[in-house]
């Protein structure tokens, strides 16, 4: 049996799953200000029902998402150098950004020691501001981490928490190196308040299963890993989503997949019935990242989304500040307004009616038109960035998760629908959208069965250098010597072999490569050997003996 856990910004769910089934499952309000308390509430109800033991618990969550769209994260110190070529400056992000000089070229050679005084000077002045969490991002630290390791060196004593850009994975990429570093310190210390609560919570429950966390291309990791690269997670509730809607309905042809949350919708598209695919990083918050993620975007438009009207008109979110009235909130939200209009009947309704009426009475207009109107400018604000979604994928060709590359245009005939709102909105989206909107049964409590579903991955990275004659899969601590002949291909299938050594994989093809690249070295005008990375990872996917029952369900 499964255990699937989605800790979002307004509400947890949890789903215990196994082949016949859900076998039961609940929703409880997150608690922001004590985690533990909603993991445990969630893990009680749904272990107090379960009939055996649970062997594994799948995390999914848009905590980090949430956080990142709102502009609810901590500050960073964001140190850069990088030599000669585009100033990182063009690059700046954050309030805390500091260019301190030094440089590796493009071989890992140094040609420029890093400067002490300008890097105290930016040590000092991220002290004054109390800043504790740091992104430090040399252009070529892929290929030498000296100089990241020396801005690492000296910010020991007051920091936290550091994320050295060659932490992110060794293809080159210096502006989407220092994007990815900065989310990835922007959200650790939420991402780590999270998986202290889970961790703490299966503790106090006195259990112990293998816990693993759902990243943003659908694949697992294990959680432990996951506490020092939380950035694999900022889009791990799209993700769930998309696995979740994959296991309740049969997805076919080109379509939409739109996950209705308390705080965003995330929106996604399949071409052919396959989630499609962004190998090279995906961009998020206008900026693009290395972290391989199925495609997607996020809205800051949800259910407990603040209403705020005036003569002009009515507007939704983009922030929250609590549940619904109908829920004890003190503002009116959107899911205010669609129990105003008969859409939904959630919690009070005496509540919700008060909230619109006070809302109407401010801006002067009835308070019907009020209600409605909101319904339709949340669905409008959807249907504008489903749209635009759809357009930059078709002008730019992407990769489905199988890695066939999608040259078509992509035409999307149905929407399915999932989050605790999609069932409230279903009329208002089908007027938007057309008639062929789906919304499964299940829908409330799709991202954890998504994330429950999942097949658990782990992957394997290979380093060969054969200028100094060795190999190394740190995995399976092996350390091995080569020669000068010593290939990418070679490497390929080693790495191929050593993953397989390590699971149960189907069949060689459940295994994909993540990055593959090799990089001359040379010296005195001649090739004095090469230095080759591969990663690789058992490729992610659905438990197949699951769907059945999943399918009947819905």
């Amino acid at each position: 049996m499964r255990l699937g856990l989605d800790v979002g910004g307004t509400h947890t769910d949890a789903v215990i799953i196994d082949t016949s089934g859900i076998v039961c499952s609940v929703k409880v309000p997150t608690d922001h200000g004590n985690l533990l308390s909603s993991v445990m509430s969630a893990l009680n109800s749904v272990l107090d029902a379960a009939p055996t033991p649970v062997s594994a618990v799948h995390l999914s969550t848009t905590l980090t998402t949430n956080a990142l769209l709102e502009g609810k994260t901590e500050p960073v110190g964001v140190l850069v150098s990088s030599g000669p070529g585009i100033h990182p400056l063009h690059h700046r992000i954050g309030d805390a950004f500091f260019v301190v000089d030094g440089a590796m070229d493009h071989r890992g050679a140094e040609v420029l020691p890093l400067d002490a005084a300008q890097l105290g000077h930016a040590a000092n002045a991220c002290k004054e501001r109390g800043i504790r969490s740091f992104a430090v991002v040399g252009k070529f630290s892929p290929r030498n981490t000296m100089h990241e390791k020396l801005m690492a060196a000296a910010l020991a004593g007051q920091a936290d928490f550091v994320t050295s850009g060659h932490m992110l994975g060794g293809r080159l990429n210096f502006p989407r190196r220092i994007t990815t570093a900065y989310f990835n310190a922007a959200v650790w210390r939420t991402y780590n308040s999270f998986a202290d609560a889970v961790e703490e919570g299966l503790r106090k429950l006195g259990i112990q299963p293998d816990l693993a966390i759902l990243k943003a291309d659908g694949g697992t990791m294990p959680l432990a890993a996951s506490r020092s690269l939380p950035v694999q997670s900022i889009l791990s509730g799209p993700a769930a989503s998309i696995m979740g809607i994959t296991a309740l309905c049969d997805v076919q042809g080109d379509a939409v997949l739109l996950d209705i949350g308390g705080t965003s919708t995330d929106i996604a598209v399949v071409a052919g019935g396959t989630p499609l695919l962004a190998p090279g990083g995906i961009g998020f918050n206008g900026r693009q990242t290395l972290v391989r993620a199925m495609v997607s975007s996020s809205l800051a438009v949800g259910g407990d989304s603040v209403l705020r009207a005036s003569a002009g008109g009515v507007s939704v979110g983009p922030d929250r500040c609590g549940p619904c009235m109908a829920l004890g909130g003190s503002v009116p939200t959107l899911m205010d307004a669609c129990n105003y209009c008969g859409l939904s009947h959630v919690g009070s309704l005496e509540a919700s009616r008060s909230g619109m009426e006070a809302l109407a009475r401010l801006s002067h207009r009835d308070v019907a038109d009020v209600a409605r109107e909101a319904v339709s400018r949340a669905v409008a604000a959807i249907k504008s960035a489903v749209d635009a979604l759809v357009v930059a994928v078709n002008e730019k060709p992407v990769y489905t998760v199988r890695e066939m590359l999608h040259p078509e245009r992509i035409a999307p005939k149905k929407i399915y629908a999932v989050g605790g709102p999609a069932h409230a909105l279903s009329d208002a989206l089908s007027s938007a959208f057309g008639p062929n909107v789906v919304v499964p049964r299940q829908h409330a409590v799709a991202n954890a069965i998504g994330a429950a579903i999942a097949r658990p991955t782990c992957g394997l990275e290979l380093y060969a250098d054969t200028e100094r004659g060795v190999k190394l899969i740190p995995h399976l601590s092996l350390s091995a010597k080569v020669d000068r002949s010593y290939a990418l291909e070679h490497a390929k299938e080693d790495a191929r072999r050593g993953l397989l050594s390590l699971v149960a994989a189907e069949s060689p093809t459940d295994i994909e490569l993540v990055e593959a690249s090799s990089f001359n070295m040379i010296q005195g005008g001649r090739l004095a050997g090469k230095t080759i990375r591969v990663q690789c990872q058992i490729r992610p996917g659905i438990e197949e003996s699951y769907l059945p029952a999943f399918r009947r369900e819905s």
